[in-house]
């Protein structure tokens, strides 16, 4: 889907005079708690390059300058201005890094850097991240930018190191502080000169590319039902005691903190403005006639965060705090339902009503304190304009729910990395390699819901895994069997882990390497093979990249699963 969505979005862009794209952002979820998470693709770096780099591509293809975000270790909202983070060189290459290379590779023309400091210098004044890795490792020729406002923080600092746009005001880059950087010896021409070839190197490749879109096709009938496909293919059904699908006849109270509110996430830099956004009760009325606000023998409530706690922070810009403004964004507070809305979900399933609990957040949810009290959970996210319609298509079955989670939902909030917020001095910290199922995975720790999980209304078998390699790729093949009575789509994800380490060296149990989603017909059987390089399965080792001798490759449709499937690798 996402090449398709990338298209429209470039479409609707460039019918309003844009030509460039600063929305694919592909930092990395570490704890669910992260204020931007609602805009990124989850906790895993395969993931995030695979759908950065989809998106770099067809926004690119249509003739949008692309800009994958925000470079690098973006992962706290509260202190971005102020955090300094640490990691060793591998847990940066193998863990913060691989997905901004897969945008290069991709043909990214642009590259936004963070706000926060790496290793103490700011990262648009880092050489090591914006020179000797961007260009010199990985070959990216576009052009570097600042985040907006506040990001450029010394002229001479930022351009030797190879930033070459401050964005979106010249308080640094304006031509009399550029001449008298010049004039003291700061800095030279050739700075100057890198800096404009980069830019006009990109604009003459791409801008002739440009094809005029008319206005008719901002908010078109086509760009609305892709949104409602979207919703329909990311929802996930995290529990379902055989309650769905409903009868559409069914008396359904719709109810929760969002029955009749468009909470369609973050007001910040990635909002969208829509005067055309159906509401959760609108769309089960569209479905469901005996919807009703107040009464009803099956309960959809509708709970979790909106715009005011979670989402782009603002109000630390320009001066540091000592305590967090209420209902100001950024980071969650924490991984839970309000006590009222855990309380509404115990008192009506103690009404004697069915309980279906939608949930609202750009991450994960912590459900063990009512889960025994929902007879179904659904992760909506934030799901867009026509969202609500897709829900309700999802609740009735008129669409088979697909979707998978690109995040672990923990049992506990400790079972997350700690993440540090206002007034817990000093800004300092230091980012661990394993976060997410990698941590669990470490502590044999069991997810409520594991990374890549997902219900469906009909069931599947993956069998006959096999693998074969020729040393420069590994093929691994396996038959996926719809075995329940509906249409439906289930992923398969390979993972490796390795079992020939050199040195001593740590690793992780497993990570993700490849996914592939299919589509079945009730009792049809699918063979899927799947290719992976043997590049992919190298380690950052000491300045090099290498491949152990041996791995261990598990095949299933979620990261627990798939330790039951497990086929022995060798790399000769």
């Amino acid at each position: 889907m996402v090449p398709v969505m990338g298209k429209a979005i470039a479409s609707e862009a460039i019918a309003q005079g844009a030509n460039y794209f600063a929305g694919i952002c592909i930092n990395l979820v570490r704890n669910p708690r992260w204020g931007r998470s609602q805009e990124t693709y989850g906790e895993d770096p395969y993931l995030l390059g695979e759908y950065g780099a989809s998106l770099t591509r067809s926004v690119q293809e249509e003739g949008l300058i692309a800009c994958p975000k925000h470079y690098a270790l973006n992962s706290i909202e509260d202190l971005r201005f102020y955090v300094d983070v640490h990691c060793d060189d591998r847990t940066l290459h193998e863990v913060y890094l691989p997905h901004f290379k897969k945008c290069v590779e991709a043909g990214t023309l642009s590259i936004m850097g963070a706000y926060n400091r790496y290793e103490e210098v700011y990262c648009c004044q880092n050489k090591k991240l914006l020179m000797d890795i961007l260009r010199d490792d990985w070959g990216f020729d576009g052009f570097t930018l600042s985040d907006f406002v506040w990001d450029c923080h010394d002229t001479e600092g930022c351009l030797r190191a190879g930033l070459d746009v401050e964005m979106m005001f010249t308080k640094h880059y304006s031509e009399k502080k550029i001449k008298k950087a010049i004039k003291n010896g700061d800095i030279n021409e050739e700075h100057i000169d890198r800096a404009v070839n980069n830019i006009l190197g990109v604009l003459i490749r791409l801008i002739p590319n440009i094809q005029p879109r008319s206005l008719d096709v901002v908010g078109c009938t086509a760009h609305r039902e892709l949104a409602m496909e979207a919703a329909e293919k990311g929802m996930v059904l995290l529990e379902n005691n055989g309650i769905l699908p409903l009868g559409k006849n069914a008396k359904v109270l719709v109810g929760g903190s969002y029955a009749t509110e468009a909470n369609v996430g973050d007001k910040g830099s990635s909002q969208v403005f829509d005067n055309d956004v159906i509401t959760p009760y609108d769309g089960m009325k569209q479905l469901f006639p005996n919807a009703s606000l107040s009464e009803g023998d099956i309960a959809v409530l509708h709970v979790g965060s909106n715009r005011n706690e979670e989402g782009e922070y603002f109000a630390n810009t320009g001066y540091a705090l000592t305590e967090k403004p209420k209902d100001s964004g950024g980071d969650r507070a924490g991984l839970y339902l309000s006590d009222k809305e855990a309380a509404l979900i115990k008192s009506i399933k103690k009404q004697g009503k069915k309980v279906i609990v939608v949930l609202y957040s750009g991450c994960a949810i912590i459900v063990e304190e009512w889960k025994q009290y929902a007879d179904a959970i659904v992760m909506n996210y934030y799901s867009g304009c026509r969202g609500s319609v897709a829900l309700a298509k999802l609740l009735a079955g008129d669409v088979n729910f697909g979707g998978k989670l690109p995040f672990t939902v923990a049992k506990n909030e400790e079972d997350y990395p700690s993440i540090i917020g206002i007034g817990q001095k000093p800004y300092t910290v230091f980012y661990d390699y394993y976060h997410g199922y990698t941590l669990l995975d470490k502590e044999k720790k069991e997810a409520a819901y594991p990374f890549g999980y997902g219900l469906s209304y009909t069931s599947f078998a993956i069998s006959d895994a096999t693998l074969f390699t020729d040393g420069a790729t590994v093929t691994v093949e396996a038959s996926i069997t719809n075995t329940g009575d509906m249409v439906g789509a289930d992923v398969l994800q390979v993972y490796f882990g390795s079992k020939g380490a050199q040195n001593g060296d740590h690793r992780p149990v497993k990570v993700l390497k490849v996914i592939k989603r299919v589509e079945l017909n009730p009792g049809e059987t699918k063979k899927v093979s799947i290719m992976v390089s043997t590049d992919e399965l190298r380690f950052y080792d000491r300045g090099h990249w290498v491949l152990d001798n041996a791995y261990t490759v598990y095949v299933g449709d979620d990261s627990r699963n798939a330790m039951n499937t497990a086929l022995d690798l060798h790399i000769s």
